[in-house]
């Protein structure tokens, strides 16, 4: 499986495996950065899906050009307390990242809405700079690669 990351992903290991490794909160920091930024196996699997490669990288054009305010507005629900604000957005970012192989960003996501569910706004803050900067390396890999390198 192709990753532009440091390395494939585990075929056993879906989004919600944690492993025998994992903090109490969700993956550990060295199991999470073993996952791919972007995976374009995944990528190529929303390609098939619809049958159209252009939708499949308009799609992916949206996500990198939304990403910007796609993480402010989680960061402002989480930050004022907002739990469905907050749930609204990362389930739409852990779900959109996942469609177009933001392998790393899809787990983070989901480490926040766990925290988020469980009640965790607080403890979810430290997470949000992770978030963040995992989202603009998975933005910049797409740009990077044949999904948006000629946008």
């Amino acid at each position: 499986m192709f990753s532009s990351g440091s390395s494939e992903v585990n075929e056993d290991a879906g989004p919600d495996h944690t492993g025998s490794a994992s903090a109490p909160d969700g993956l550990c920091a060295a199991r999470l950065a073993e996952q791919p930024i972007l995976d374009l196996a995944e990528f190529q699997l929303l390609e098939d899906q619809v049958d159209n490669p252009q939708i499949a990288r308009s799609f992916a054009g949206d996500f990198a050009k939304l990403w910007g305010m796609r993480y402010e507005i989680l960061a402002a629900a989480v930050g004022r307390g907002d739990v469905a604000g907050a749930l609204d957005a990362i389930l739409s970012l852990r779900t959109s990242s996942a469609m177009v192989g933001g392998v790393r960003l899809a787990l983070l996501a989901g480490q926040l809405e766990e925290h988020i569910r469980n009640g965790g706004l607080r403890e979810a803050q430290p997470l949000l700079s992770d978030v963040a900067d995992c989202g603009y390396a998975t933005v910049q890999e797409l740009k990077d690669s044949y999904v948006l390198r000629n946008d």
